[in-house]
């Protein structure tokens, strides 16, 4: 868990910047935000080592590397112990298909979206893998018709 950092007016639109624009120059991000590139180098690797900043990735198109097929899937455990959830935590780290997964409330468990390249291949995932894990009680599938929004950054407060 990354460490409290009072957040001012200029950390708020340096991050604000660089969700959308992770791979813009540190003089052209600091001519944005009115700071020298000296002084924001020095914000950026604060908000860095505060873990403010957890790391940068490029967002891949998934049609473009094969993968045509997404899918959100509600699983529900049989039991909910430490054991069982430890168990279920465990088996989803190695499921490469699973790009991200969900602890919830309400009468399902967890919610995990799941990547694939097409209907067979989500058969496969989840016959082989998701209905194979121990301890998993019920599977529901929704399959994504078309993206309308998806994660742009986070909603930060003004400053």
């Amino acid at each position: 868990m990354p460490a409290s950092l009072p957040l001012d007016r200029t950390d708020l639109r340096l991050l604000a910047l660089l969700q959308r624009e992770g791979r813009a120059a540190n003089t052209d991000i600091a001519a944005q935000v009115n700071l020298s590139p000296s002084a924001c180098l020095r914000r950026i690797q604060r908000l860095e080592a505060a873990g403010v900043i957890a790391g940068y990735s490029a967002r891949v198109e998934p049609k473009a590397v094969g993968l045509g097929l997404q899918a959100f899937v509600r699983v529900q455990l049989e039991k909910h112990g430490q054991t069982s959830i430890d168990h279920f935590g465990d088996a989803v780290q190695g499921w490469d298909e699973v790009v991200a997964c969900y602890a919830l409330t309400g009468d399902m468990d967890y919610l995990l979206h799941v990547v694939v390249q097409d209907l067979e291949h989500f058969s496969r995932f989840l016959l082989d893998k998701l209905l194979n894990a121990s301890g998993v009680a019920d599977v529901n599938s929704s399959f994504v018709l078309r993206a309308v929004k998806t994660f742009g950054g986070l909603p930060l407060p003004k400053g």
